[in-house]
């Protein structure tokens, strides 16, 4: 049986200006002719290509913080939405609120395009983020922003009090039907909250991934930095926490890394290099 390897990737194999070394890019690869190998993100199937362009990937990939399981020629393996009119409700209440949610929606499952609908009253923490990506071809702005028929997943980024205030009247209207996540954002210096469909998570992901191609559980080993990374730390056989992070993560690690993410550290534990 095959040893199987998912990471995820902000903070944990890209670097932090979202490259990956050559050096990473030469140790992951040369695992392929021996193991499995994927990934597990928050990120969308167009932003993971792109940083994993040259990078080998074997087993379907866990998108979207477990909302999108697909291979990376876009074989669709699974998916979990958020209903229109849910989402219409989350929008209503962020309203109240003065915040408006980022909304990562499938626009044509054929092609696998996928919709980055935003307000037009942002945030300076939502500001920041759609100056990266400026580029893309995907954004949609809306004065009266609104859902989609498929909702990946609804993100509000701001002030953790905030955030936390909004999360407990979201709790109370839906409960555990839908899926709730709050940690920080690294890269603009605020916290998210994510919320998804209630089986849309990287352990599900997991499991999705796992009756597709058969492993067992006891030959996995995952790779991880922040709090959406706890439900398959819970599944993995070995479960490996970068340097940088988060406290509680590493609480659940079998493995702490001395490097970080910067420093190739899942690569130089693939390698041998650190334990």
């Amino acid at each position: 049986m095959k040893n199987i390897y998912i990471t995820d990737l902000d903070h944990t194999f890209l670097r932090n200006d979202l490259s990956i070394s050559a050096y990473t890019k030469n140790i992951w690869n040369d695992k392929a002719a021996s193991s499995l190998l994927s990934v597990a993100t928050a990120r969308t199937y167009k932003k993971t290509a792109e940083f994993l362009d040259g990078i080998c990937i074997s087993t379907p990939m866990i998108l979207l913080d477990g909302a999108l399981i697909v291979t990376m020629d876009k074989q669709v393996i699974d998916t979990k939405f958020i209903d229109r009119e849910i989402a219409d409700i989350i929008i209503k209440e962020g309203a109240r609120y003065g915040i408006y949610p980022f909304i990562l929606a499938l626009n044509d499952t054929k092609e696998l395009s996928e919709v980055f609908v935003h307000s037009s009253t942002l945030n300076t923490h939502q500001s920041e983020v759609l100056r990266r990506y400026a580029h893309d071809d995907n954004l949609v702005e809306e004065k009266k922003i609104k859902s989609r028929e498929k909702n990946f997943k609804v993100v509000y980024m701001g002030e953790e009090s905030l955030l936390r205030e909004l999360h407990a009247t979201l709790q109370t209207l839906f409960g555990d039907t839908l899926k709730f996540i709050i940690a920080p954002e690294a890269y603009v210096q605020c916290y998210f909250l994510t919320i998804l469909h209630k089986d849309a998570d990287k352990s599900h992901g997991i499991k999705s991934v796992q009756e597709y191609c058969g492993f067992d559980l006891n030959s996995l080993t995952v790779f991880g930095d922040n709090l959406n990374d706890l439900g398959m730390f819970a599944l993995a056989n070995t479960s490996v926490a970068v340097a940088n992070a988060h406290e509680q993560l590493k609480e659940q690690a079998d493995v702490i890394l001395e490097h970080t993410n910067d420093e190739d550290g899942v690569a130089k534990y693939l390698a041998g290099v650190c334990k």
